[in-house]
């Protein structure tokens, strides 16, 4: 091989390679020069800025406030969805939009006001520090110093307008979210272990309550399920409550593809399955049925469970099958239940295998 001295990019310079000579030839370029926001130069503009960010915090106070009125002052009373009387109906979608809304203007209000604060008021500048172990007393002071400066260049000790308003959406803001974990799940875990489900409870259509058949459920159907003995129980004596509980799927698959544990061999008839709808994980409703798959799915987070193995989990966070509803047909050819579920109901929570032992012994 020749020699590239002759103009060739090896030996040229137009081409950088590797080694120390590479770096030389590109320095670091530093910072860019800082640009002064207006909010900087004219007191007018930060002003602006400032009552703009109060104003967004306040937004975010009136939302939190939106949702508790949703929250505590409408009041669903009476049948949901019935034709006759759309009051409820009405009052459960107000409740809604005000929740929604509400909780959206909380997040809304007071994340656009930390952004615009940050990008209009706090120190634009970008500086390089170099860290390093606190190690000494004079370390520490120097370190405390610098949140000081810190604290002061927010401009929080300044505008008391910001502050106040800060405040109160910081406050206000994360409660609604306590309101709502709150309504995830029952206090008392011993709810969970009994249903509206009983020897000879007929199975029926949801919402219209209509009996169902054996006969009335094909190859592949799919129903939901709710027990009879629902329509009894008012709306201020825990209506929507005890439905949570006991909403069931209802299937048939060919008894030839399901594969059927010894003690659960008549809990089934001619190959119609009834499981419980409330997903084993954080309990929200299993609606998704795959027919060829076989395959029930939680669109919350999204657990899988194999109809065709007694509702095993095949995916996702569940940590349990979805219980199973014993079934029979009484001398109408109506279906109905043979018993209440074997294991609480709902998501998995601690000591569980204790409640399943009991209710395993009640049942027999």
């Amino acid at each position: 091989m020749g020699s590239h001295s002759d103009g060739t990019p090896h030996q040229s310079g137009s081409v950088a390679t590797t080694g120390t000579t590479a770096m030389e030839r590109f320095p670091d370029p530093g910072l860019p020069p800082h640009r002064p926001r207006l909010t900087d130069v004219d007191s007018k503009a930060a002003k602006r800025a400032e009552r703009q960010i109060a104003l967004l915090f306040l937004i975010s106070i009136l939302g939190s406030v939106l949702f508790f009125v949703g929250y505590f002052g409408v009041r669903v009373e009476g049948p949901i969805y019935d034709v006759t009387n759309t009051a409820p109906t009405q009052r459960l979608q107000l409740q809604n939009l005000l929740l929604g809304l509400g909780i959206a203007l909380a997040m809304f209000g007071i994340g656009l006001g930390i952004v615009h604060w940050a990008r209009t008021l706090m120190p634009g500048h970008e500086l390089v520090q170099s860290r390093h172990e606190i190690r000494t007393e004079e370390q520490r002071a120097e370190a405390q110093s610098i949140l000081a400066t810190i604290y002061d260049e927010s401009g929080i000790r300044r505008r008391p307008l910001l502050r106040n308003t800060l405040i109160g959406a910081a406050v206000l803001a994360p409660l609604p979210f306590v309101g709502l974990l709150k309504d995830l799940g029952p206090t008392d875990l011993d709810v969970l272990k009994h249903t509206l489900w009983d020897d000879g409870v007929r199975l029926v259509r949801d919402p219209s309550g209509t009996p169902i058949k054996a006969s009335d459920v094909t190859l592949g159907s799919t129903f939901h399920v709710v027990p009879e003995n629902l329509s009894a129980i008012g709306h201020n004596e825990g209506y929507l409550d005890e439905k949570a509980k006991a909403v069931v799927l209802l299937m048939r698959l060919d008894p030839e593809t399901v594969n059927v544990s010894p003690e659960k061999a008549d809990w089934n008839v001619d190959g119609i399955f009834a499981y419980s709808k409330v997903c084993t994980h954080v309990g929200c409703p299993v609606a998704l049925y795959e027919q060829q798959t076989h395959h029930l799915l939680c669109p919350c987070h999204q657990s899988t469970f194999d109809l065709a193995n007694e509702c095993e989990v095949i995916f996702g966070p569940a940590a349990r099958p979805l219980p199973q509803l014993p079934i029979s047909v009484d001398d109408e050819g109506y279906l109905v239940a043979r018993s209440d579920f074997h294991e609480p109901v709902g998501p998995t929570y601690s000591q569980r295998g204790t409640h399943v032992e009991e209710m395993q012994g009640e049942a027999n």
